[in-house]
Order: structure tokens, then sequence, then C-alpha cells
């Protein structure tokens, strides 16, 4: 079921009625939160909710006994890391069998050995690796005592399930959204129209900036050997933000529609196009997943707190499982080690975390210097995109070659309208880069008037209904 469909349309108030105003008991709401979810994730196919439940029951009970065998350590690693061992074995099945099957035999055979390994037709789960992860993070941080681990299965099961973030994340830890499934919730009318702004504003960047980008993306990489290149690189430029409207646009629709029901996930995105390095870039584009990356893998291998080489080591390995998780090809794996080269430079001279703060903060216009950093540093992202966009590593060096050989000034052939609404979204998100998200508006000036925000957010919904690109599936789904 995704989220700008009819049946989407029909869905959500249905269940936001019904979670309010029928099932108002605490364990009720629970109950009928897993119900929905599940309904939602089988939409795609009901065979998903196997695994799915699968997931949960083996992460609950993993809690269980970890409890039980409280002061006997080396009894709760073993279960601890079974737990983890199972799931990432479910992960690696149904996402990586055949890439690890095809690249073995491809191995053998560059050693004159034939091996006949026998490929699978598997579909793959939609939003498999997002609520792995999500389940993951629940025993490990029951393992390090970071929670207590919940006796409430039903509670349990909405939190592994809970269908906004279901399928494309953000990723939620234990300790933010368990306990709020633990608790009592009551409807907060605020709350909820911040919510409606940010799923509005969700569905904008991604059915008129995603949407009408991909139609672009889709024929200028499909020609890439005939086009010049500077159609090739606002192909490029165009996939940069048909990602970002698209990842962003679901985070923005799933967090506003949790804070319908009364819940707050994290953020996700916080404007990394406007980023003045590589290192800033990575932590504002899914926080989520990075902040998973560094509290779970690069910490525990020791983090910044070792020896320099090994520290690049541990940066390594984070950016390339980063690119490994979002697909079984080696555009990914080369895609992350792109940008672990990208970030090494900023480690070794002490400087990836000199931007913390949010960009020319005050002021209308950035500087020149400030400009030019972002500039170069959205231009990187993009060739990282061109990438992860192409299907083999040898596509992306002809696609980038034919950009920089064939390259002279012409009038687009792809794409015209879509430039446009990205400026339109530049300028939003620029005005509005020290808030949660690009309408989130202040009661102030013209926008103290109630005629004059609804206005707005009346002019937006249909510009986003008349200006929507033709309609794609969340590129995220496929991760």
């Amino acid at each position: 079921m995704l989220f700008n469909s009819f049946e989407y349309l029909m869905f959500l108030p249905i269940v936001f009625l019904l979670y309010w105003f029928v099932f108002k008991p605490l364990r009720w709401q629970n109950l009928f939160v897993v119900a929905a979810s599940y309904l939602f994730y089988g939409w795609w196919d009901w065979r998903f909710l196997i695994l799915i439940a699968i997931t949960t029951l083996c992460s609950f009970a993993s809690g269980l006994l970890l409890e039980r065998l409280e002061g006997q350590r080396m009894k709760q690693k073993w279960v601890s890391a079974a737990n983890i061992a199972f799931n990432l074995l479910i992960l690696c099945a149904f996402k990586y069998y055949n890439f690890f099957g095809e690249n073995l035999a491809a191995l053998f055979k560059a050693f004159g050995m034939q091996l006949d390994w026998v490929t699978l037709d598997i579909l793959l789960p939609v939003g498999i690796s997002f609520y792995t992860f999500q389940a993951l993070s629940y025993t490990i941080d029951v393992y390090q005592h970071k929670i207590k681990p919940t006796h409430d299965m039903v509670a349990f099961f909405a939190f592994i399930s809970f269908f906004p973030q279901l399928v494309a994340g953000p990723i939620e830890r234990a300790t933010n959204l368990l306990p709020q499934f633990l608790a009592p919730r009551t409807f907060d009318y605020a709350k909820a129209v911040d919510g409606m702004r940010q799923i509005l504003w969700g569905l904008f960047k991604k059915m008129v900036i995603a949407d009408n980008c991909a139609v672009a993306v889709n024929l200028i990489f499909d020609e890439y050997q005939t086009l010049d290149g500077l159609n090739l690189f606002l192909g490029a430029i165009f996939f940069t933000f048909q990602i970002y409207g698209d990842f962003s646009g679901y985070s923005d629709i799933a967090i506003g529609t949790a804070r319908l029901f009364g819940i707050n996930l994290m953020r996700n995105f916080n404007f990394p196009y406007f980023s003045r390095d590589i290192a800033e870039f990575w932590r504002r584009w899914h926080i989520s997943l990075t902040t998973w990356f560094r509290d779970y893998i690069y910490i525990p291998l020791g983090g910044s707190r070792c020896s320099r080489w090994k520290v690049a080591r541990n940066t390594l390995i984070i950016f390339l499982v980063s690119g490994f998780w979002h697909g079984a090809n080696w555009t990914f794996v080369c895609w992350g080690a792109f940008h672990a080269l990208l970030f090494f430079p900023l480690f070794v001279l002490g400087k990836n975390r000199k931007y913390t703060d949010v960009v020319a903060k005050g002021k209308r216009l950035p500087g020149l210097r400030e400009m030019c950093q972002m500039t170069f540093t959205f231009l990187l992202a993009a060739a990282g995109w061109i990438i992860f966009r192409a299907e083999t590593i040898r596509q992306a060096w002809d696609y980038m070659v034919c950009m920089v050989t064939k390259f002279h000034l012409c009038m687009p052939e792809y794409g015209k309208k879509a430039l446009i609404y990205i400026i339109i979204l530049l300028v939003v998100e620029w005005l509005q880069r020290e808030k949660q998200f690009g309408l989130q508006l202040e009661s102030r000036g013209m926008l103290r008037y109630r005629t004059v925000r609804w206005g707005t957010y009346y002019v937006l919904f249909i510009a986003t209904l008349l200006l929507a690109g033709r309609q794609e599936e969340f590129i995220y789904f496929q991760f």
C-alpha cells in the first residue's frame, strides 16, 4: 500500500478514527495498531507477514531470555548473538542469496572451475532491512542494559510493525519508540495539525519533485550513450533530487502520520544538500541509519578512540556496510567506498566535525565561501548518486566519462518542468532550514492570519495533485 495511493487515502482516516474513538484503552489501541499495520504490510503480499512475525517473536523471546539469564553474561552473549545471527540469516537469504551465489560462481570460473550454483527467484520482502535492523537494535539494547525487556507482547509487535515507518524507516530504536507504546496516549490537536503539514510537504516532495524527476532520470540513464554531457549532468542532478524527494518525502509522511497517533518518530533528514562537507552531509542524510551504524558497529569496533589507522579502518567498514545494506550489487559497495574516500581527508585533517550548526544561521543568504562549499559538496554527492543509480560499475564509469568528454552547452532535452520544481523546493527549504521540515510555518507576519495559513496548505495540496508526475514506487522499498 503506497502512501500516495487511493487505498492509503481510504486506509488512513479509517484507522485514525477507530484508533481514537473506538479502541481507547491502551492495550486495545496497541492491538489495533498491530492489526492495521499487518493489513498495511500484507497489502503487498500476505506471505511477508510470516517473516515479520518470525522476526518479532524471536526478538521478543530473546529479550525475555536475556532477562532470565541476568548475571550469566556469557549465556546472555550467546542468546544475543544467536538472535542477531538468525535475523541476519533471514535478511541475507532473501536479499543476498543470489548475489553471493553468482559472485562465488564467477570466482570459481576465474580459476577454471565450474560451480553449479542454483539461483532462486526470490521475492524480496518490502522493507525487510528496515524492520530487521529495528528488531536487532532491541536485542542489542537489552543486552547492553540500555532498556529493560518488555513483557508486553502486543506493545512489542506494535513497535516492530508500526505501519508509518515499517517499510522505509526511520529505523527507530527501542529506547525511543517502545516506551511510547507502553504509555497511555492522548490526542493532541496541535501535534496532529503539525503532522498533517508534514504529510502534505512529504507528498509534495514525493509526487511533484521525485516523480517528475524520475521521468527524466529514466529516459536519460536509458539513453546516456547517445546524449551530450549537459543532459547527462542534468540526469545526475535530477536523480540527486529524485532520491531526496522520494526518501525524505517518505520520512516526512511517516513522521507526520505517527504524530496523528500521538507517536514521535526520530528525524531522518536535516536538509542534507545544504551541507558544507561530506561529513556534514552524512550527519544530515538518513540519520536513523547512519546513527544505527555508528552505535552498533562503529563504536563497538573502537570508534574514534583508537589508533588513527584503526579509525580509518572503522570508517571504511561503516561506509562499505552502508553501501552493501542498500542492495545486492557492487555499485552500492562502490558508492560506499566512494564516500569513504571523500571522508578520509576530513578525518586526517581533523575537520570531520567542523560543521555542526545550521549553515548561514540567522542570515537570509550564505556567504561566498559557504556557497562554494555547499556547491562542491552537492556535486560530490551527485557524482556518488550516479554510481548508486547505475546498474553496473562499468555503466557508472561510462556515464561519467561521457558526461565530461561530451559536455557542451545546449538546451536540455528532458526535465524542464522538474528543474522549476527543484528550484521551488530549494527556495522553500533554504528559508525553512532552521525548522524540522519545509512546511513548519510560524504564526507571524502574514502567516499569523488563519486564512493565509490554510490558503497556503490548500494551494500546495492542489499543486501537488495537478503537478504530480507519473506514480512511482518509493525507491527505498527495494532496500
